[in-house]
């Protein structure tokens, strides 16, 4: 999915929410343990109640991995059910030297068909450009998330020059991957700094976690960060799909959604009205 079509999916639906498919066997509802493939059941009832609510899916895959191989299974049935149409994040945080990110890139670009992979940037450019070299597919960088020990390094100085490590990081990746190739990742818990990415970053999409169970003000990340392409995909895990235990968990994941989503139908009527239909 390209830049364009990702901005079209988000007018068409007036959507720019992303539903993270954390799914764990210890919260979801116990009737589900009984059927075969509880984890795919659970993803597939969710995805059933928010496909025309989001424009991408972001199964975390530490979730899926600690289970083996039926976990893995798992994955890839939730990934070859998710409609087209909506952007796959695959957040598997990998970087390694260039042989063993390779691989990585193979296994969740071709083998798994996801359309992104989040990357740890600490390894350099040889951990990152292998997986730019597959067409039509996302890197999608971390450079300022959304978790309280964000502050150890990424908001460190160093030299004399009082920039901070994630805006080092951000300007060099910029010379790896083009704005069709390249995203990053931003937490909402941080949305005054948003005005700082968007001097950093201006014409990319930013993959924004942290709003819902962790606080992040979605009004306010949004005057801060919103671009000319809207440019903001906003993720929102337990939020969602933890919104309800028992044999309705999907409808009141569906409710949960669907109040972010016409938040966001507000906000890009104010931003876009000459493109709404």
């Amino acid at each position: 999915m390209t830049r364009v079509e990702l901005f079209e999916q988000i007018i068409a639906r007036q959507s720019f929410l992303c539903v993270g498919l954390d799914t764990d066997l210890n919260r979801i509802p116990k009737h589900l343990l009984e059927l075969e493939d509880p984890i795919f059941e659970f993803n597939k009832r969710i995805i059933d109640a928010t496909s025309d609510l989001c424009v991408a899916y972001k199964p975390n895959t530490a979730f899926y991995e600690s289970m083996g191989a039926r976990g893995w299974e798992a994955l890839k049935k939730t990934i070859d059910y998710i409609p087209k149409g909506h952007l796959i994040i695959a957040d598997a945080k990998r970087g390694d030297i260039g042989n063993t990110s390779k691989m990585y890139a193979k296994a969740f670009f071709e083998d798994l068909s996801a359309d992104a992979i989040t990357v740890a940037p600490y390894m350099g450019s040889d951990s990152v450009k292998p997986f730019l070299d597959f067409e039509n597919k996302w890197v999608i960088l971390l450079a300022l998330t959304s978790n309280g020990g964000s502050q150890d390094f990424q908001m460190e100085t160093l030299g004399n020059d009082g920039v901070p490590l994630y805006e080092k990081v951000m300007r060099k990746a910029q010379e790896w991957g083009s704005t069709d190739q390249l995203m990053y990742v931003v937490g909402a818990t941080h949305p005054k700094k948003f005005e700082d990415i968007r001097r950093i970053a201006p014409e990319h999409f930013l993959l924004v976690p942290g709003v819902g169970a962790q606080g992040g003000d979605l009004e306010q990340l949004c005057h801060y960060g919103l671009n000319d392409e809207c440019g903001l995909l906003v993720n929102s895990s337990r939020g969602i799909i933890y919104a309800g235990s028992d044999s309705d968990f999907a409808e009141k994941a569906r409710a949960s959604a669907l109040k972010l989503q016409q938040q966001m139908a507000t906000i890009l009527k104010e931003r876009f009205s000459t493109v709404m239909v």
